[in-house]
């Protein structure tokens, strides 16, 4: 997997993707991301790449022709024709982890445009852009954030940046419902102690009770989640059992 990333910003990117998981993974081969500074694709001494928008108002937009020759440089420097270009914007559809997943397993290449100002021209979008993405229904001073975030959700699922897939597979939004609560040393802290089915060694009652948990957490904080699980998942008399409690203890 390929990750570039058209920025005003690339020392910030890099300090938060090239470390950690992130950055041993890129150390090792397992993907590749990079930065590019939009700057650089100017054409006047200033490096400018914003002006007053057409028709007034406040604040100034990213011009399309650095854009365009910063996009157009990674195109060729990659060699994929099936690069997938996205705008991070307040106006795209909502990014959540099943778009993760389909974008992980759909491209091998992804340039993630990074806006800032006032936003970018719309004949570059028009011209050069396959989807727009948000990561909600807020809006922020750039595209740094939201195009960190999709890198690291999509990156963390290539084979090889973890351990093995239960590091993703086992967390929340993987299968509609939110994770488990976790526990770790000491056993009793203020007061609070880890629950006795995790200390027990009964792989079998564990993995019950942090399914029943998970469902509990799902139900209590996200019942919107919740109203979208499909109870015809649940293919075993084990497994709907679990699912019953938890609604019965829910609403105790």
């Amino acid at each position: 997997m390929r990750i570039d990333i058209m920025t005003l910003f690339p020392d910030s990117v890099d300090a938060m993707l090239g470390v950690s998981i992130l950055g041993r993974a890129q150390a090792r081969g397992y993907i590749t991301i990079r930065s590019h500074q939009i700057r650089d694709y100017t054409t006047n001494k200033q490096k400018q790449v914003d002006d007053y928008p057409y028709g007034g108002g406040r604040g100034a937009v990213m011009q399309a022709d650095p854009l365009y020759r910063c996009w157009e440089h990674i195109k060729e420097e990659s060699g994929d024709p099936n690069s997938y270009t996205i705008f991070m914007s307040p106006c795209g559809r909502t990014f959540n982890q099943k778009v993760a997943r389909e974008l992980k397993a759909a491209h091998d290449h992804l340039i993630l445009v990074c806006g800032h100002y006032e936003g970018i021209d719309q004949r570059f979008i028009d011209e050069c852009v396959d989807e727009e993405l948000s990561l909600g229904d807020f809006v922020l001073t750039g595209g740094e954030i939201p195009a960190m975030a999709v890198c690291d959700a999509i990156c963390r699922m290539v084979p090889g940046v973890l351990p093995d897939e239960a590091c993703f597979m086992e967390e929340s939004h993987w299968d509609g419902l939110l994770e488990y609560p976790q526990y770790s040393r000491p056993e009793e802290w203020h007061g609070r102690k880890v629950p006795e089915v995790l200390l027990s060694g009964h792989h079998a009652n564990v993995a019950a009770w942090r399914k029943k948990e998970s469902y509990k957490r799902t139900m209590a904080r996200r019942p919107d989640l919740f109203a979208q699980f499909d109870e015809s998942r649940l293919t075993t008399k084990a497994e709907r059992k679990i699912f019953q409690q938890a609604q019965e203890q829910e609403n105790d």
